[in-house]
């Protein structure tokens, strides 16, 4: 029987507030994830679950991750390479698609433990990456492309996963931003139809405010660019670390 998940705010405040308190959020989370290397998704994930149930949560900021990439591929499409759209993107669909149903299928409780536990690992992850060294061959594109899907699909991040595995390549610039952003449309395309399959919905006004929220993560970006020199990006790497890791216990011990 089909589960029907819709955006029921676990929270006293009308939607109205809820989606103004979304849209700035949105805007910050735009303006300082990608700087400090969480990525706008790591940020908004558990901001968005303060509200909403893992599905609808995981489907909106999906949304907003799936146009980000359409961008990046129309403004750098040229330098796409698609050997290595295909090793990741193969076989992340399936490791995307398994991810996805288990969130919709497990219990809501249950889930966001589960992703709390997973934001917590990744905010570590982030911060000793560097000492990994993945080697830029077949095996490891599709490994990469795997724990890449299913991180993203059970839990809506894990950019810097695939990051990790595509650098090994040291693509130039605007190849790299291409082949990124259509791996990640992939992988986002193949989460956002098993979200909505297994029951995830949006409501009018929530729908409605997705174009806004859009809008939110370019104006952001577009502050950010411009920032980002100017900011000590150590310092606010921090401030976000610490911000996620809270939230996730929060998550972790009353989801």
């Amino acid at each position: 029987m089909l589960k029907i998940y819709i955006n029921e705010p676990v929270s006293i405040l009308d939607m109205e507030t809820i989606i103004l308190l979304l849209l700035v959020s949105t805007f910050i989370a735009s303006m300082f994830g990608s700087f400090t290397g969480f990525g706008i998704s790591t940020v908004l994930i558990p901001i968005f679950l303060l509200f909403f149930p893992p599905p609808v949560t995981l489907l909106i900021v999906g949304i907003i991750h799936w146009f980000n990439n359409v961008w990046r591929i129309t403004l750098f499409r040229k330098g796409m390479i698609y050997k290595l759209v295909l090793y990741f993107g193969a076989p992340g669909i399936l490791l995307a698609y398994t991810g996805a149903r288990l969130t919709v299928e497990v219990p809501h409780d249950i889930m966001t433990r589960a992703i709390g536990v997973i934001i917590i690992l990744y905010v570590v992850f982030i911060y000793v990456k560097e000492d990994f060294e993945v080697k830029a061959n077949k095996k490891n594109a599709l490994l990469g492309g795997s724990m890449y899907g299913f991180s993203s699909g059970i839990s809506g991040i894990g950019g810097e996963i695939r990051s990790m595995f595509l650098l090994a390549y040291k693509l130039p610039k605007s190849v790299y931003i291409a082949t990124t952003g259509a791996i990640s449309l992939i992988i986002d395309t193949t989460r956002i139809i098993t979200y909505v399959w297994g029951g995830a919905r949006l409501e009018t006004v929530l729908f409605y405010a997705v174009p806004f929220l859009i809008a939110a993560t370019l104006g952001g970006a577009y502050v950010g660019k411009n920032i980002v020199d100017k900011v000590p990006k150590e310092m606010f790497r921090q401030v976000v670390g610490i911000f996620l890791f809270l939230i996730a216990v929060k998550m972790i011990l009353w989801p």
